[in-house]
């Protein structure tokens, strides 16, 4: 009775007189059939279940119960048609434990599909399950979050949940699974402490988590766990269930949920907030997904061919600017952070969604907890979305309590990510201290000369690399030839050093602490667990890049003039120092941000040869950092050598 939607079969769009003659495509569509209710999707009770689908495009709708996630259907019910392009279904019965789909007709064209409101899923994820949401929280379940006052205080660190613990030497008993991060004690190479222990050595206060969300069959199937299979999960299928492949059981959809529960109230109890990569811009496929069985045309953006829009370079684009689209989105979020109780979200391409959907999620996050983080890829892309309205770098001040990844920074650190031989600033790249500048201020508009995108320092994300393109370490190796291995480290340690003494978020990369390598692969989202584990003998080899991580990081926790909350306060504090080529030098001055030093002062140095630089008269500098590259200090006069950075203090 289904027929499945692929590339070669005609989508049916419904017949306009089931919408009084207005197009899917149509602005106005939203107007006659907008749904402003909170109960989409199944509500469950033991003496009831209530089903309620948007699908103002189908002529009828059924609701197709199951018993396993593979085997043919136990039961069909009509559902009715009601207000706003809904249907509705009341079962009075206990159906806790059935799978569920449903099953709509628009026009001649039978589709069924997952719920895309729901909240369980079986194995791969094809059938939404029905289940007692309240049971899978585990036995330590508290709303209790760690401390966290602004958010430029946050110290984020980007983890894949399988990376982590995936390595034969990591110690970790749940391997590649949500449980191997709530795992303390382990050790790993001489005896070094790993997986959750090893974060918490570091003193970040975030860890950033790539998408745990249930996606895609196609890039990890379920079914096939004892296979080899990776991917860092950017092709989403259903957005408000976890991932079944992290799961010790993906077949039971209650276990999924209890233990990404039991993994965020672990790190919470470790004093380590949570925060979520999401992925609202497009879908994994957008011939096939629940959304396009469902209303075909609506969900996504289409040109005006009629074909998929394109930004996002994966096939298809999100609506977020239609506003059944931007409820779910919304929704959606809110989900995650009530049920979870996660602490932040990371929004994938974000400069592909719409500025009014972004200001939205922030206020209604506000309105449960102003703490919670909110930072995105605001890319500028193109996309059948006019560009006034597109939420990125370019919209930034319409955007307050919304940061941006900083790629400013990012390139002038390292050299731009898409010339893989072009060298940055701690390399030795020419002509670079302006860009550093603009990223030491967090792209405000600090002066006539230096200036940014950014409205506020909280909307900036600071960073030399993260789980895409090459690692800071392996595009050191490709850019810079001859080198020995010890000055690409000291390359290393200061691209790390700028990023955790500059204004705005700080963001580091799992492994970065121990110069983390993928064998010089740029994109490896579904290349072997060999090439994007957690590395935990890299990890005992270069401890002594570790414990430089932790000093920085110690560094910039105990020193608030490096995380000033708004620009006022940057440009009424920080003031560039006169320096050479190849170097950036600044002070803090007068207890900037309530700082227990009266004045910091910071040279970036990536020069090898020995440099003096005119110290500003504040007093009598002691040094801070970096005692190993200084020759000489005293009132008015640094000298300085090697490639590395050094912080004095008054």
């Amino acid at each position: 009775m289904s027929v499945q939607i692929d590339r070669n079969v005609h989508i049916d769009y419904g017949d306009p007189a089931r919408t009084g003659g207005v197009s899917i495509f149509a602005p106005e569509f939203d107007d006659h059939f907008f749904y402003n209710g909170d109960d989409l999707g199944v509500r469950y009770s033991k003496d009831c279940c209530a089903f309620r689908l948007w699908a103002p495009t189908a002529s009828e709708a059924f609701v197709v119960l199951y018993r396993t996630w593979d085997g043919r259907s136990d039961r069909l019910f009509p559902m009715t048609e009601d207000v706003q392009g809904t249907w509705t279904l009341k079962v009075n019965e206990d159906l806790k434990g059935y799978l569920y789909t449903y099953l709509v007709r628009i026009g001649d064209q039978w589709n069924e599909a997952a719920d895309p409101y729901a909240t369980a899923v079986a194995v791969n994820g094809d059938r939404a399950a029905i289940i007692d949401l309240a049971g899978t929280n585990p036995d330590r379940w508290t709303e209790d979050k760690p401390v966290f006052n602004k958010v430029t205080d946050a110290i984020i660190y980007e983890a894949h949940i399988r990376d982590f613990s995936i390595h034969p030497e990591s110690g970790i008993s749940h391997k590649g699974k949500y449980l191997g991060m709530t795992e303390t004690g382990t050790r790993g190479p001489e005896g070094i402490k790993t997986g959750l222990d090893h974060i918490l050595s570091l003193g970040v206060t975030h860890v950033q988590l790539l998408p745990f969300y249930d996606y895609s069959t196609e890039s990890v199937d379920e079914t096939r766990l004892d296979t080899p299979q990776y991917n860092w999960g950017y092709d989403p299928k259903n957005y408000n269930v976890p991932e079944g492949s992290y799961s010790t059981d993906p077949y039971q959809p209650e276990v999924r949920i209890r233990e990404l529960k039991q993994l965020i109230q672990t790190l919470h109890d470790q004093g380590l907030r949570v925060i979520m990569d999401v992925v609202y811009n497009h879908v994994y496929d957008g011939y096939v997904v629940n959304f396009t069985k469902l209303v075909p045309g609506y969900y996504l953006r289409y040109n005006s061919q009629q074909e998929f829009s394109n930004g996002s370079g994966c096939g298809n684009d999100v609506a977020s600017e239609r506003k059944m689209m931007t409820k779910f989105i919304v929704e959606s979020v809110l989900h995650w952070a009530k049920e979870y109780h996660v602490d932040g979200f990371r929004f994938d391409l974000m400069g592909l969604l719409d500025v009014d959907t972004m200001n939205e999620i922030r206020r209604r996050l506000d309105e449960i907890d102003p703490s919670l983080v909110t930072i995105g890829e605001g890319w500028i892309m193109e996309t059948e979305l006019p560009s006034h309205k597109r939420a990125n770098q370019n919209q930034a001040s319409q955007m307050p309590g919304i940061a941006f990844f900083n790629d400013v920074i990012r390139d002038a650190i390292r050299g731009h990510v898409f010339e893989a031989r072009e060298k940055g600033f701690v390399s030795g790249g020419v002509g670079l201290e302006h860009a550093i500048k603009q990223g030491v201020t967090a792209c405000i508009d600090f002066d006539d000369w230096i200036k940014g995108y950014a409205a506020e320092p909280t909307q900036t994300v600071t960073y030399a690399e993260c789980h895409d393109n090459h690692t800071l370490w392996d595009k050191i190796l490709v850019s810079v030839d001859g080198q020995e291995n010890e000055i690409r480290r000291q390359m290393h340690r200061l691209g790390s050093s700028i990023v955790l003494t500059s204004q705005g978020i700080a963001f580091i990369h799992a492994g970065q602490e121990f110069c983390r390598s993928k064998v010089g692969f740029e994109n490896s989202y579904n290349l072997p667990d060999e090439v994007n584990r957690l590395d935990w003998e890299r990890c005992a080899e270069y401890r002594d890049d570790v414990e430089f991580m932790k000093e920085l990081i110690k560094l910039r926790k105990e020193h608030p003039a490096f995380r000033l909350e708004s620009s006022e306060l940057i440009r009424k504090h920080l003031r560039f120092e006169a320096s050479p080529s190849n170097t950036v030098a600044y002070t803090l001055r007068n207890h900037a941000g309530e700082d227990s030093a009266e004045h910091l002062y910071v040279v970036y140095n990536a020069r090898r040869d020995k440099v003096s630089l005119q110290l500003p008269a504040l007093g009598e500098w002691t040094i801070l950092h970096g005692q190993e590259r200084v020759r000489s200090v005293n009132s008015d006069m640094l000298e300085v050598e090697g490639i590395g950075m050094v912080v004095l203090a008054v």
